[in-house]
């Protein structure tokens, strides 16, 4: 048996998926493999290094820091959250990343990046840490529109949930074959058109297979809801949602807020605890 966990993104959201995956780490569940989408990319990378807690601590001690993230830094670096303090500095100056433990622990670690120029998905492994590993973190949670482009490897890479939202059918072709899908919205959501198409439109006007690739998001996020509840049916995956849609937006600059929803995640987390170790065995 391979065990999985699959994160997909959601901006900030993804802090009440922190809130989960640190009650596994403080429950020693040890997955063989986690796969991350965006938020889930960035916030992930932590369970690999077991560094219970960090997600939110640093986000919370930098909400409201222009260094960070927000109109400064859009207007000044072209990210609206800052590439170089948050992917390079943060993690080696205020908030260590245990690059030492990521690097022992055996799990396989995958992100998830779409390639503007054909709107399809990139799965990159980061197994082992290394300057460019950062970057391609970034690049999977590069919100289009308020983030530039990131070249990796010769590919000009985005977000990953533009191709890729919820990756249980790459992760099973993967040979993952017990699945934990942590999502961030509630059962029964369906996506609709992005009502910012026009801006979207604009902002990519280079690349025409991404904005293709937006415009249909909906479609494929709606056919990776049904393939997970397929396979949740099928007994392949254990999925862990939010009861009710999670109360806070895709930016975020106020610490209670994230702090509230990062204590959510956490009581599902609990919640689950023993499904998640039955699931496991």
């Amino acid at each position: 048996m391979k065990k999985g966990l699959v994160l997909e993104g959601g901006a900030m959201r993804g802090l009440w998926s922190a809130g989960v995956i640190d009650v596994m780490m403080e429950h020693d569940i040890q997955p063989n493999g986690l796969i991350g989408v965006s938020a889930g990319a960035a916030f992930g990378c932590n369970y690999k290094s077991r560094q219970s807690g960090r997600a939110i601590r640093y986000n919370m001690r930098f909400a409201r820091d222009s260094r960070y993230s927000g109109i400064r830094s859009l207007l000044t670096t072209g990210d609206y959250f800052n590439a170089q303090f948050g992917y390079h500095v943060v993690p080696r100056q205020y908030d260590i990343f245990d690059a030492e433990a990521y690097n022992r622990n055996p799990m396989e670690f995958v992100v998830v990046c779409t390639d503007v120029e054909t709107g399809l998905p990139v799965y990159k492994s980061l197994n082992h840490i290394e300057e460019e590993s950062y970057d391609w973190i970034r690049a999977s949670a590069s919100m289009p529109a308020v983030s530039k482009v990131v070249e990796l490897d010769g590919i000009k890479l985005l977000d990953g949930g533009v191709s890729d939202s919820i990756p249980l059918e790459y992760f099973e072709r993967q040979g993952y074959d017990r699945n934990v899908v942590v999502l961030t919205q509630p059962l029964g959501f369906r996506k609709t058109p992005n009502r910012l198409m026009p801006i979207m439109r604009l902002a990519l006007r280079k690349y025409p297979h991404m904005i293709r690739a937006m415009a249909e998001r909906h479609h494929m996020y709606n056919y990776e809801l049904d393939y997970v509840a397929e396979a949740e049916r099928k007994g392949r995956c254990l999925v862990i949602r939010p009861d009710e849609k999670i109360p806070i937006g895709h930016i975020s600059h106020d610490p209670d807020e994230m702090h509230h929803v990062y204590q959510l995640g956490r009581q599902i987390g609990e919640r689950y605890l023993d499904k998640i170790k039955k699931f496991y065995e």
